[in-house]
């Protein structure tokens, strides 16, 4: 009888080992789908922050691929545009959202913008995958009121569509001029892994659901 209770004991920890682990080893797929921001402009191949979450991922021992469908020069409305047939083709977990800085650059109405983003972010659900939204800021010289009201449309967004936000990609590198290229405009090669850091605490739950 004690053996039986002690085999049983056994299995139950061998379960509750398992389930504990279960949430990092199904395969998962990260689609994002962002600007020049993400899509190394000015950078050595492998150096931006997306291809350094590959690496965060495999030494966190996360079982996931990342598929980064950023274009330079992109908008909302090109990120909405493009984002149904990549979502038939990669049925990602979890979409990194990093759109709106070049639709603020040229001066478009933040309405827009806000709308482009919100049908993404329906798209997304639609096919159901988690979503993440990543802030952005611009340039104080757009005026007090433009540059309020476009980053306060990213956690009105987050909260209204209940998605995951990351408040501000360039946290800990916009107050340093050091961290960016010759434009002043995108980080170097050395600001990747602290935007990297911005996301990656908001990233990581979603991936362990």
């Amino acid at each position: 009888m004690r053996q039986t209770h002690l085999l049983r004991a056994v299995v139950l920890l061998a379960f509750a080992l398992t389930a504990t682990t279960s949430a990092y080893s199904a395969s998962k797929t990260i689609l994002v789908v962002g600007d020049s921001l993400s899509a190394e402009y000015g950078l050595a191949r492998g150096t931006g922050w997306v291809p350094l979450l590959e690496k965060r991922l495999q030494q966190e021992k996360i079982e996931a691929r990342v598929v980064n469908a950023s274009i330079s020069g992109d908008t909302t409305s090109g990120g909405k545009s493009r984002l149904p047939p990549l979502l038939e083709k990669h049925r990602p977990d979890v979409v990194i959202i990093e759109l709106g800085a070049n639709d603020a650059l040229r001066g478009l109405q933040i309405a827009a913008a806000e709308a482009n983003l919100r049908d993404m972010i329906a798209a997304a659900r639609k096919q159901r995958s988690r979503v993440l939204l990543v802030g952005m800021r611009i340039p104080p010289n757009y005026g007090a009121e433009y540059t309020g009201k476009f980053f306060a449309m990213y956690s009105r967004l987050a909260k209204e569509t209940k998605s995951a936000l990351v408040p501000f990609l360039l946290e800990g590198v916009a107050e340093r001029p050091e961290l960016f290229q010759a434009d002043r405009i995108h980080p170097t090669a050395q600001a990747q892994p602290i935007m990297l850091d911005a996301v990656w605490p908001h990233l990581k739950p979603l991936l362990t659901k």
